[in-house]
């Protein structure tokens, strides 16, 4: 039987709309709570609107996960268009709980849905689109592809450094204390996605240092991987990421060093000027 699949995530993974437009992907958006209102990431709240109100907000904001009669009725969508069934890529079932949603609200519709945990946020999950869509079109059968995406997630690295500590440390994703202590004595921390969970890496003194740590990360995985591309991601820092991409670009000729804008959700919870690296290991 010919398999019709459709592609479903959310805006963890800020997609460029052309990638989207163009593979059949629908994208469902996270929530982000200022003090007058919810806003929808990309539908009411574009990314230069939220970095304007993040400025000038009295109350930092909150994050939620999309809205469950979204998903809902995107799978009733999905179900009446004839799709046979959807290949789900969302954040780390440890940070948000859009996976268990995403794979409820296909339930409750009756519509089969290969719910994939990415493990990450960002970049990692369009790889695994991409990924996956390339699969799709060679005739592979999404239980297949969803095995091999499984696996390609295990291999999927994200270190950032965050540029405000207090929202951080708001946010709890990270041990309070450190984030505390870190914003005291003004360290810069690295923090590092390890199964599906953010883990304080280091801490040092200053962002040319934490920079250097993360590059240091690149290079031991370079020893025993095969590392393709590379992207640089950043919350609203665009200048400076292109200044870093120069510098990476000259020290590792043989990779590919990209531009990856994070989401405003993840600014919501490290800061507007966060920064990072991310890759695949192949």
């Amino acid at each position: 039987m010919t398999e019709k699949i459709a592609w479903v995530t959310d805006t963890a993974a800020l997609l460029d709309d052309e990638f989207i437009k163009k593979n059949h992907i629908y994208e469902i958006p996270i929530v982000v709570i200022f003090e007058e209102g919810p806003y929808r990431e990309k539908v009411e709240l574009k990314i230069s609107e939220f970095y304007d109100k993040l400025r000038t907000a009295k109350k930092l904001p909150t994050t939620s996960q999309p809205v469950f009669g979204e998903l809902v009725e995107l799978y009733e969508r999905l179900k009446a268009d004839g799709y046979t069934c959807a290949i789900a890529v969302h954040p780390s079932s440890k940070l948000s709980n859009t996976l268990e949603s995403s794979a409820a609200a296909a339930k409750q519709v009756g519509f089969p849905i290969y719910a994939i945990d990415s493990k990450m946020i960002s970049y990692p999950m369009m790889k695994l689109l991409e990924e996956g869509i390339k699969l799709e079109k060679d005739g592979v059968f999404a239980a297949d592809i969803v095995r091999h995406l499984e696996k390609m997630a295990d291999q999927a690295v994200l270190c950032g450094i965050p540029s405000n500590l207090k929202q951080l440390h708001k946010s709890g994703r990270v041990p309070g204390i450190a984030a505390v202590i870190g914003n005291l004595i003004q360290l810069k921390l690295i923090l590092y996605f390890e199964n599906g969970q953010v883990t304080l890496k280091e801490k040092v003194r200053t962002m040319k240092r934490a920079k250097e740590y993360v590059v240091s990360l690149l290079n031991e995985d370079l020893k025993n991987s095969k590392i393709p591309e590379v992207a640089i991601i950043h919350c609203n820092n665009e200048t400076d990421a292109l200044k870093w991409q120069l510098e990476l670009q000259s020290q590792f000729p043989s990779i590919s060093f990209v531009i990856y804008p994070l989401s405003p959700a993840i600014a919501v919870h490290a800061g507007e000027g966060t920064t990072g690296l991310s890759w695949m290991k192949i």
